[in-house]
């Protein structure tokens, strides 16, 4: 009888620097993923935390806008009732001085707004002038540069820029190239290809490589590789590695944009507003009450200039100011005119 012999196994031994490269690849594309559900998160976070802005500023422009109308009637008014008993009414030198000072006074503790009296009082005017200064709009400009410098800091020198910018470009290309509506001849086909480079070209312009890999990854056109082959994993792994620190740089930019977005004056809104409504208050109609009181008192001071402007009452009387004002502390009444410009003249511009 014939001995039966074992014959080799044909079963291929995979070499241990491809054991090890895939090894490598698998935890590279883990992070991959994590990093690109993470980025995707946190951009859904900043866009409805704007979108919230925005629509609070809206709303809020819409419900005070009939009362901002109103106070801007009066503040004219009231200019132009001091424009005219400094001008045409007969009085001492020293009267007219008190008439001014107490015209000056108005302007700077924010009740009317502020007009230049004449022009030999120039060091009055420059200091009226940094008073009124348009302190929303440095802020604003404050915030850009704060969020460019953090952008800065975030990233390494120019070199990593230039590897983060080309990075997006070459995977910019690769799917232009794969779907560039002018490749195809159907229709549908035409159709289905221009909406994903409308995608394919606003993460370009806006330089978001994670919403160009997920393009990328939806459409599963991304690069094949050889598994059996150490110089295809090789090139894969720094590949996806060179990807994940520009994700990350990505993903902390996102933080750094709506940790700004949210110590805004618009954004302190939104968490006092969430806050207020957790109970069950209107801030919105807090706002307006506040608003709705001021101009009452504007409405007052008015009312007492055309009753001067008139000859009503005498100079005594008018330099001490109408009744109700002087009964109210002078602390309360800074307060309240300092919140309603803070709140009002904030939301107004961001809108």
């Amino acid at each position: 009888m014939a001995r039966k012999t074992k014959t080799a196994s044909s079963t291929t031994v995979t070499p241990l620097a491809l054991s090890d490269l895939h090894l490598q690849l698998q935890g590279l594309e883990k992070e991959h993923e994590s990093l690109l559900k993470q980025i995707k998160k946190k951009r859904t976070e900043l866009n409805n935390f704007v979108e919230k802005m925005r629509s609070l500023a809206t709303e809020v422009f819409h419900r005070v806008s009939p009362n901002m109308k109103t106070m801007a009637e009066l503040d004219a008014e009231i200019h132009a009732l001091f424009a005219e008993i400094l001008t045409t009414r007969k009085m001492g030198k020293q009267t007219q001085k008190n008439i001014q000072s107490l015209y000056r006074s108005l302007q700077k503790g924010g009740i009317i707004s502020y007009k230049p009296i004449d022009d030999d009082e120039e060091d009055d005017d420059e200091e009226l002038d940094e008073l009124f200064e348009n302190d929303d709009s440095e802020e604003n400009h404050q915030r850009r540069r704060q969020f460019w410098e953090a952008e800065g800091d975030s990233e390494s020198p120019t070199v990593a820029r230039t590897d983060e910018s080309r990075k997006v470009r070459q995977t910019f290309l690769r799917l232009a190239e794969i779907f560039h509506p002018d490749k195809v001849k159907d229709n549908e086909t035409q159709m289905t290809h221009t909406e994903i480079m409308k995608e394919i070209n606003k993460a370009y312009q806006e330089g978001d490589l994670a919403r160009l890999l997920e393009i990328e990854r939806k459409y599963e056109v991304g690069e094949t590789i050889d598994n059996n082959s150490e110089d295809d994993l090789s090139r894969k792994c720094k590949n996806i590695e060179q990807h994940n620190q520009i994700l990350k740089n990505q993903y902390e930019k996102l933080k750094q944009e709506l940790r700004l977005a949210k110590n805004t004056p618009e954004g302190s809104m939104v968490a006092d507003y969430k806050k207020a409504a957790k109970q069950g208050v209107d801030c919105i109609e807090v706002m307006l009450e506040t608003m709705q009181n001021q101009t009452k008192i504007v409405a007052e001071i008015r009312d007492f200039v055309k009753d001067f402007k008139d000859k009503k009452m005498t100079i005594k009387e008018f330099l001490a100011g109408p009744e109700s004002l002087r009964s109210m502390q002078e602390e309360m009444m800074e307060e309240l005119m300092e919140k309603m410009m803070e709140e009002f003249g904030d939301m107004m511009n961001f809108n």
